[in-house]
This record gives structure tokens, sequence and C-alpha cells, in this order.
């Protein structure tokens, strides 16, 4: 194996790692949340968005030093698209990330599978019919929201993280956070945006979050409600944020970029949730 091979398979375990971080943090608590009553979290539902956002500052710190932490593969896409991010790559990345997304799945199920089968129990409720503790994993839309309209918040609410994360990753941005700071800043970011907005559909904002756990669940047991899901809202939480981080990225470079300081910006940046 050349050093430039054993680089990139590097980079694959890294962006596979990193979304695996999240996922363990991030459905653990989603499964705190959602599966005790009386919840520890009810009642304080910015520990929900904090906990997300500390795991993907986690998943930066642990780590970014091999691929830069994009860890969701809306970012990859705007980093290939505006900061030069070799196309070659974007599919593998993809395909780490989301086996990331599967892999903390399946950890939290080991988890917490015999609350979810008590909680499915006590409510008379069955995962291939009612998708019993479904939002465990992976996202659907609140109340009142149509697939439609989730699809159009999570290109709004990506096109937010993207312009967050293409200005703290800037290296001329004079504003932007120095040295190891920026990590905990985008954990924030991805926090903000659950505490502003989470509520309309689980803010997945990350193609690999969602589909990666929700594949897991295809096949322990939700079927066709992981799969297609009811309405068929698979693909909204996938092709939503790949346009919503082309937007953000797109404002940045366009109406930001162009009146910073005359330097180049890093090409590599470091990612959510």
């Amino acid at each position: 194996m050349t050093s430039k091979t054993k680089a990139f398979v590097g980079e694959l375990i890294a962006e596979c790692v990193a979304v695996f971080i999240i996922i363990v943090f991030g459905d653990s608590v989603a499964a705190m949340y959602s599966l005790y009553d009386p919840s520890p979290y009810k009642l304080a539902y910015w520990g929900v968005c904090i906990v997300w956002g500390l795991g993907v500052t986690t998943a930066i710190y642990v780590t970014g030093a091999v691929s830069g932490t994009h860890a969701n593969p809306a970012v990859t896409l705007a980093l290939a698209c505006f900061r030069s991010f070799s196309w070659k790559k974007v599919i593998p990345y993809w395909v780490a990330q989301v086996v990331g997304g599967f892999l903390g799945a399946a950890i939290v199920y080991t988890l917490f599978s015999p609350v979810i089968d008590h909680y499915a129990t006590v409510h008379h409720l069955d995962r291939l019919h009612d998708g019993a503790g479904a939002g465990v994993f992976f996202t659907h839309p609140g109340d009142f929201v149509t697939p439609m309209h989730a699809f159009v918040d999570e290109i709004i609410l990506t096109a937010m993280l993207l312009l967050g994360i293409f200005a703290i990753t800037c290296e001329y941005n004079t504003q932007a956070p120095q040295a190891n700071s920026g990590a905990l800043i985008i954990g924030l970011l991805v926090a903000i945006i659950g505490a502003s907005a989470g509520y309309l559909e689980a803010w997945a904002i990350n193609p690999a979050r969602d589909f990666g756990p929700r594949l897991f669940c295809f096949f322990a047991g939700w079927g066709r409600t992981a799969l297609p899901s009811p309405q068929n809202y698979w693909w909204v939480p996938i092709a939503g944020p790949l346009i919503g981080g082309l937007v953000g990225a797109g404002l940045y470079q366009g109406l930001l970029k162009p009146f910073m300081p005359s330097q180049p910006c890093s090409t590599t940046t470091t990612a959510h949730d």
C-alpha cells in the first residue's frame, strides 16, 4: 500500500468514526428524550441540542487531524464545489459517513433495545407497523409539517449550517474562532439549529446522520417504517441537506468571501450532524 493510499484509507476511517461518534451520542440522547417517562429532557430540550452539538465537537477533536472531519455529505459536496476538495473522494467519503451512521445506530440499539421493547409494549406499538421507537434513530416530520415543507426546512437549516461552517473555517476571516476553538463553535452551531427549529423534523441537516441509522433500522425490524418510511419521507433528509449545503456555502463564497482579506480560505473544514 502506497503512502498516498494509506492516507486516503485513514481519511475514510476517520470519516466513519466521526459520524459513528455523533450518532452514538446523538441517538442516545434521543432515546433518553423519547423512551423514558418521565424523560430527563422533556422540560430541558436544550440538553438534547447541546449533546448533539458536543457530539459533533468530540468527533472533530478525535478525527479532524486525519480527514478534516466533514462528517456530513452536504459538507463534502460543498467543499468539492467551492474549496477544491477532490471530486474523486466525494463518493468514498459519503459511503464512509453512511457506514459510520449505520454502526453508530447499531451501538445505540445494543444499549437501548430493552428500553425500546418496553416502550413498544407499554404503548401497544410495534416496529414494523407503528415505528415504535423509530424517532431514536432517524427523522420524520413533526406536528403540522408535510414532507415537502420539511424538504424546504432542511434546505434552509443546512444552508445556515454551511454558511456558519464556511465562515468559521475561513482562515482569513478575522472574526472566526482561532486555533482549535472552531470545533466547539461548530458544535454550538449545530445545537443552536436544533434549539431553534428541531421540532420541525428533528433537524437532520446531514444525510449520513439520517440515512445510516435508517438503513440499520430497516434491517433491525422496522422495515418499511424506516425505508421508504411513511409518505416516502426517506429522501427528504438526503436531498434537502445536499441542496441546502450548496446554498449556504454559495452564499458565503459569493456574498461575504469577496470582502474578506484578500487571501485564500482554508480548503479543509470540520462539520456536523
